[in-house]
């Protein structure tokens, strides 16, 4: 009932109604932190705006699709969630926030992002994932600083070449996308820990042994996949034939039944992939 009662009280714009769905936020909170979601709101409140120390604004699960430019005062702010909302386009005023460490987008309605993103220099995690992108903007290629990038669940069918140029990222999720192809760029970032391709339709996996900095990497439901990617020793695989060789037997040796299939031994403890 709570729920039902703030998305009717929503489209009402009087400040009490206002008030109702706020709470009790009259002042910056001490931790600098301001947590408004799934507060059904339609508006951003403005006199947020004032708490010029913010530093962690969340608004996800509401039903907003723009932003004040008021909302440019708060310059201290390094983590805004915006996701799970009605966003078609990222409001600009997002970009004039210098600050901003990571940024939450997923679960709108963006086909692309605008080129003043690359402002925010200071960003280091994405998250894109379950928009409409069918491409991943070029912009994204120059936020220099970025570790993390989600992108699942999206329509993207490859990925730009001026990746390669994002030498601090380590960890990219892709799955849950249209790549019939394993991406080329991603042969060439040998700074990558992390590779997530899940749920895609990659037709073929390249070797992925000569990257150095790898420890894990997800491929399961590919179809129709041929093999699995060649990684190198302590290297975690989470796909079809990952207990395997790296590369599956071929046809041919199906038969054998007396000879011995090599198998990877288990990894220890030690060497078992970090949370990110």
């Amino acid at each position: 009932m709570g729920n039902t009662l703030r998305a009717i009280i929503a489209f009402i714009p009087s400040d009490d109604c206002q008030k109702y769905l706020l709470g009790d936020l009259e002042e910056m909170p001490t931790d600098r932190t301001v947590d408004l979601s799934s507060r059904q709101l339609r508006r951003f409140p403005l006199h947020v705006c004032s708490f010029r120390e913010l530093v962690k604004l969340y608004l996800s699960d509401n039903n907003l699709h723009q932003l004040p430019p008021e909302l440019e005062q708060l310059q201290n702010l390094q983590i805004l969630a915006l996701d799970f909302n009605n966003f078609k386009a990222l409001p600009l005023v997002v970009c004039t926030l210098k600050q901003l460490c990571i940024l939450y987008l997923g679960n709108n309605k963006l086909c692309d992002l605008p080129q003043e993103l690359s402002l925010l220099q200071n960003l280091k995690t994405l998250w894109l994932e379950s928009n409409c992108l069918s491409y991943l903007p070029e912009v994204v290629c120059e936020l220099s600083l970025l570790k993390t990038l989600h992108a699942g669940s999206n329509a993207l069918c490859t990925l730009p070449a001026g990746l390669r140029c994002l030498q601090e990222l380590r960890t990219i999720w892709l799955s849950g996308n249209l790549l019939a192809d394993f991406p080329p760029v991603l042969l060439h970032m040998p700074f990558l820990e992390v590779i997530d391709v899940d749920r895609n339709a990659i037709r073929s996996f390249p070797s992925l042994a000569h990257l150095p900095g790898l420890k894990l990497v997800i491929y399961d439901h590919n179809h129709p996949s041929r093999n699995s990617p060649k990684v190198a020793r302590g290297v975690r695989r989470v796909g079809r034939w990952a207990e395997e060789t790296p590369e599956p037997r071929k046809r041919s040796e199906l038969g054998r039944e007396e000879e011995t299939d090599d198998k990877e031994l288990p990894l220890p403890p030690d060497k078992q992939p970090q949370p990110c």
